[in-house]
């Protein structure tokens, strides 16, 4: 039986090694219902070493592809020193929920119950771009839980004002959906453009087609929701606290979505016990572009 082209999927096959990966570095996917309406799905550890244990790490992804593909340069490092627990955020990969609640603290309240649930009373969390909105939630929600915090690319004091100026002059889109959930070639351009510091131009067609269909195309209706249900953003104000715990911002010095600009503000509003690393020559996923500076910087700043 022959097969056309069409059927070959490269992201699949790449998927599929990922998740293969995750499962060498000693993770499992795993689903879990953590309340009567939110279905989670993570990878964690198979079976915690008792005799040796090590401190729970939580990663949380951005508003993109599922957690497998964000972290996957991240999780072999990380693995060897801490407990590593990666849940896809509500409404990626197979996490869902029957609630209406769309915004950020919903999420933050989801991961806290997830962690609640698995038995894990404190932990660090890494949170890059949308997930960096949820990680300074859950350390505001439970400073008693989260020891440490990295926000990674996330301008959790963005203002409308911001947002409205990045869309027009730097995206030139109407709406985040037209740029965050692509579907088409050219919009997937237009994202990873801005996204990295490098430009992706080589990449053929058909790849980026299969990327689109194999990425984005999911939960697409709920996703839209969850970027109509952000706070941060879409207000004239910003209203966010200093943290009590030791705060860690990184960021790419050529972040065009979260300027370095705000990075810099977000550490006088976060107090004293904030620090900024900048990672040269990078753009918006500095986990991504340039994983062993990002690796070496968040281990120091989880362990010093």
């Amino acid at each position: 039986m022959a097969f056309g082209f069409s059927c070959f999927s490269i992201i699949s096959l790449w998927g599929t090694y990922l998740r293969h990966s995750f499962s060498a570095a000693g993770l499992s996917a795993q689903t879990i219902d953590i309340d009567d309406e939110t279905t989670i799905h993570f990878w964690g550890p198979k079976s915690p070493d008792l005799s040796n244990p090590k401190p729970p790490l939580v990663l949380l992804h951005g508003f993109g592809p599922d957690a497998h593909w964000q972290w996957n340069q991240q999780v072999a490092f990380f693995a060897r020193e801490f407990a590593l627990y990666i849940p896809n955020l509500v409404f990626f990969g197979d996490s869902t929920t029957k609630s209406a609640e769309r915004s950020e603290m919903f999420q933050a309240v989801s991961m806290g119950k997830l962690m609640e649930k698995l038995g894990v009373k404190r932990y660090y969390v890494v949170g890059t771009s949308y997930g960096g909105y949820v990680a300074y939630h859950m350390a505001a929600m439970w400073p008693e839980r989260v020891e440490k915090v990295v926000i990674a690319s996330s301008a959790v004091n963005m203002k409308r004002r911001d947002n409205v100026e990045f869309l027009e002059k730097r995206a030139k889109v109407e709406n985040g959906e037209e740029l965050l959930l692509p579907q088409t070639e050219a919009q997937l351009r237009a994202l990873l453009a801005l996204s990295g510091y490098r430009g992706l131009d080589y990449m053929p067609g058909f790849l980026l087609k299969d990327i689109v269909r194999n990425m984005y195309s999911k939960n697409r209706k709920e996703k839209i929701e969850l970027l109509k249900g952000l706070h941060v953003g879409n207000y004239d104000t910003v209203n966010i606290s200093p943290l009590p715990q030791d705060v860690f911002l990184v960021w790419g010095e050529h972040d065009q979505l979260f300027l370095l600009e705000k990075a810099i503000e977000l550490k006088g509003l976060l107090g004293k016990k904030t620090k900024l690393e900048v990672i040269k020559n990078t753009g918006h996923t500095p986990q991504v572009e340039n994983p062993a500076q990002f690796n070496k910087i968040v281990y120091k700043l989880l362990v010093g």
